[in-house]
């Protein structure tokens, strides 16, 4: 019989997890056992460390919902979930860049018209994006849809509304036949992430930034492209470098023009003024 041992309880859990039929989840599981024994060591963890971390975890599972998921930020403020999708999505130059999903995404969205109308009569300056979906060869990619999602005035998604049980300001767009898109919306503010569970608690001890440049989400799945999830950030906006889930990316920061009332991109009128952005989307085909 082997007796445990400071010095020899890392490479018994690793034999152990080596033992796992599927060989990636023997090879993920071996490197995660090294690594959380290796930062133990690093850092001299003690009980009352261990045991705090335990808590702030069985917490970050307790606050979560199908609405809400606090891994996930988690995640994201790590600086974990980009360095994922920067791996994963190493798309040609002239691609769209991939950013995170984030937390508050969910499925579902009602699919509008050209041009229609996402904000639901919530307060803000109107705002129209549009642009064309394309591939690398600048062909136009009609029927790709376009998945949208944003927090309203104050900075919040419903989620966040004690008293909002309905999805707003999402919707899905289809572009037409010359890969044309045009989306009407609320110009976005920065916002800050949730700061009520226990993610919000451990940024609130450091130095770090909890807000979120003024952006849009956007979400394209085309059959026989690589998926795209990103964002669009107003050019301008504060925290621009200092997103504290680290997904700005200067191809993707676009100039929000001001318009007076008059003619507006979807071919209608507004009476107010009102805001552009244009953006074309270029999406890599799959291998």
């Amino acid at each position: 019989m082997q007796l445990v041992t400071e010095e020899n309880i890392t490479d018994l859990a690793v034999e152990r997890w080596a033992t796992a039929e599927d060989p990636r989840l023997a090879e993920l599981m071996t490197a995660l056992v090294r690594h959380l024994h290796d930062f133990a060591r690093e850092v001299r963890l003690t009980e009352a460390e261990w045991m705090a971390a335990m808590q702030w975890l069985t917490h970050t599972g307790q606050i979560s919902d199908e609405k809400r998921e606090e891994f996930i930020l988690a995640s994201d403020v790590f600086g974990l979930s980009m360095l994922v999708v920067q791996m994963n999505h190493r798309l040609d130059p002239r691609a769209t860049p991939a950013t995170v999903l984030g937390p508050f995404h969910i499925e579902g969205s009602p699919e509008l018209e050209y041009g229609a109308d996402m904000s639901q009569g919530l307060p803000g300056t109107p705002l129209f994006i549009s642009g064309v979906v394309k591939d690398l060869d600048g062909n136009a990619v009609p029927g790709a849809l376009l998945d949208l999602w944003q927090a309203d005035n104050e900075g919040l998604y419903e989620s966040q509304h004690a008293d909002v049980d309905e999805a707003r300001l999402r919707a899905k767009y289809r572009t037409r036949e010359d890969g044309t898109y045009c989306v009407r919306t609320v110009a976005p503010l920065g916002y800050t992430i949730p700061m009520d569970g226990p993610v919000g608690a451990l940024i609130s001890r450091t130095g770090i930034s909890h807000y979120r440049p003024a952006h849009v989400h956007f979400l394209l799945n085309v059959p026989g492209y690589e998926p795209l999830i990103t964002h669009l950030f107003q050019e301008g906006a504060e925290y621009l470098d200092s997103d504290v889930v680290f997904g700005t990316k200067a191809e993707l920061v676009v100039p929000f023009e001001h318009r007076e009332p008059g003619e507006t991109p979807d071919g209608g009128t507004s009476a107010e003024p009102w805001l552009e952005a244009r953006y074309d989307f270029v999406l890599q085909k799959q291998a």
